[in-house]
């Protein structure tokens, strides 16, 4: 069983790989925002799993909450990174050579 967890893995981290290197760079920012919001779905689910596990579950719980809250966070920063790259001096959101 281990060793079809590993392999389906493996298969989802190339395949996502992928899926991600082949996404235009204009998408990137849109395509963050859509996994922030399904992140944050994963740790309401992780709040709720946690609270209604079973004591032997709990620890899985609070380790899927707080990997959910590390992504959340990471790409709420990723992003907010990748929308100041296209901020001018002047506080606009006007993309670097292009006049509004």
């Amino acid at each position: 069983m281990l060793l079809v967890m590993v392999i389906f893995l493996l298969i989802a981290s190339f395949l996502g790989y992928r899926v991600i290197s082949s996404v235009p760079s204009l998408l990137h920012t849109p395509l963050m925002s859509g996994m922030n919001a399904l992140s944050g779905i994963t740790v309401l689910g992780a709040i709720e799993v946690y609270a209604t596990a079973s004591s032997g579950a709990r620890p899985w719980a609070l380790a899927a909450l707080v990997l959910a809250m590390v992504n959340v966070v990471g790409g709420f920063w990723v992003t907010g990174r990748m929308l100041r790259m296209f901020k001018n001096g002047k506080g606009s959101s006007a993309v670097k050579g292009e006049r509004l």
